[in-house]
């Protein structure tokens, strides 16, 4: 499986499953898309702190049988459709109405070997705007949480060093420094402990360090 990213915003994900599984597929997703969520019962979603168990979903009762599936399809159009029931039948038909109207699709009860169109939803770790992934296949959740752990640790202030360095990299192409010498200089930074460390007591310092770490790439005074 290749991993990519896929922008969800102003879409629908349509969620089959009420349970625990269903609750953090739906909390995933309501981040960016609109989630509908259709199941006969919604775990620990009686007050509102239950109900953020689902992100903000709108949670339909509903008991559809297979028969009844594409109903739902046609009346939410997603672009993402989630199995996430304990009927594998039921789980099935979500496959295939997906798959016969060319609908991304996750199955919560398949592991290991998928069939080609499905999608892994995988571990991740943001500091916006950088996101980290760890999936394994659907084969083992608990690597997948530990992987993400770790990395979460270690991507600390990734996010600000991303913005330092998104701007830097304008900053130095307004002013007509040739690409080689951009290249170097942003390479600089973001291998430099200095602008790590600044960056834990704000984005002016570490501004200045980063700009000492450019002119001693570029042979220019900030």
């Amino acid at each position: 499986m290749i991993p990519l990213l896929h922008d969800f915003e102003g879409q629908t994900v349509l969620v089959f499953g009420g349970g625990s599984v269903g609750a953090r597929k739906a909390r995933r997703f309501a981040r960016e898309a609109h989630v509908v969520v259709v199941s006969p019962t919604f775990a620990g979603s009686d007050d509102e702190a239950g109900a953020e168990r689902f992100g903000g979903a709108d949670l339909i009762r509903a008991s559809p049988d297979p028969a009844a599936v594409g109903d739902w399809f046609d009346r939410t159009t997603p672009a993402l459709a989630v199995a996430a029931t304990d009927s594998e039948a039921m789980n099935e038909r979500v496959e295939t109405v997906a798959r016969e109207r060319g609908v991304l699709v996750n199955r919560t009860d398949q592991h290991g070997h998928r069939d080609p169109g499905s999608v892994v939803v995988p571990a991740t770790v943001r500091d916006d705007p950088v996101v980290a992934a760890v999936a394994t296949g659907g084969t083992s959740p608990a690597l997948s949480r530990y992987l993400r752990q770790r990395i979460e640790a270690e991507i600390a202030d990734a996010g600000a060093m991303a913005d330092l360095t998104g701007n830097l990299r304008e900053q130095l192409q307004a002013e007509g420094v040739d690409q080689d010498r951009r290249r170097a200089a942003i390479r600089a930074v973001v291998r430099s402990e200095k602008v790590w460390k600044a960056l834990d007591s704000g984005a002016t310092n570490a501004q200045q360090v980063a700009a000492d770490v450019i002119s001693d790439v570029t042979g220019e005074t900030s």
